[in-house]
């Protein structure tokens, strides 16, 4: 079964900036699921793996645009510092915060008394990635997971 919209995909991976060493991988847990045609993953991702299959494994570079976008200067907002729960901010590191859109990750800029300075450029935006992929399996979707627009399940969402 070749992937399309609408399909299921539960795929391996591991991505870097290219290249430079694996920032991240899936190798030893399960492998991400993903509802292909609803911007469950970045543009330029699911793009190469359309039209692939169960068992294949492939390579490919995706240029910033294509993954979390070009960087934004100017990006940065002031928010209170109770949104972090206590955490202990440093400047330079990756911090989640909860929006009305749900969470994000932010780059703590500053740390005051009682504000943070945040930078809201995804962490990896502005970064060109390389990825490899090994496609596990490929199913056709529920009409529950088309209409939800993410996968339910193994390795996707419970309700």
């Amino acid at each position: 079964m070749k992937i399309e919209n609408d399909r299921v995909v539960r795929f391996h991976y591991t991505v870097s900036e290219q290249g430079q060493e694996p920032l991240e991988t899936s190798e030893g847990r399960e492998p991400l699921a993903i509802l292909i045609g609803h911007g469950n993953i970045i543009p330029g991702l699911e793009k190469a793996m359309e039209g692939r299959e169960a068992g294949e494994k492939f390579e490919v570079d995706v240029a910033a645009a294509d993954a979390y976008g070009v960087r934004q200067e100017g990006l940065t907002q002031r928010v209170p510092k109770k949104y972090f729960k206590d955490a202990r901010l440093v400047p330079g590191m990756q911090a989640v915060l909860p929006t009305n859109f749900g969470p994000r990750a932010v780059t703590i800029e500053k740390v005051g008394m009682s504000v943070v300075d945040v930078d809201l450029n995804h962490p990896m935006a502005g970064k060109d990635l390389h990825f490899a992929v090994e496609i596990v399996d490929v199913r056709e979707a529920t009409p529950e997971e088309i209409e939800h627009k993410h996968v339910h399940g193994d390795g996707g969402h419970h309700h």
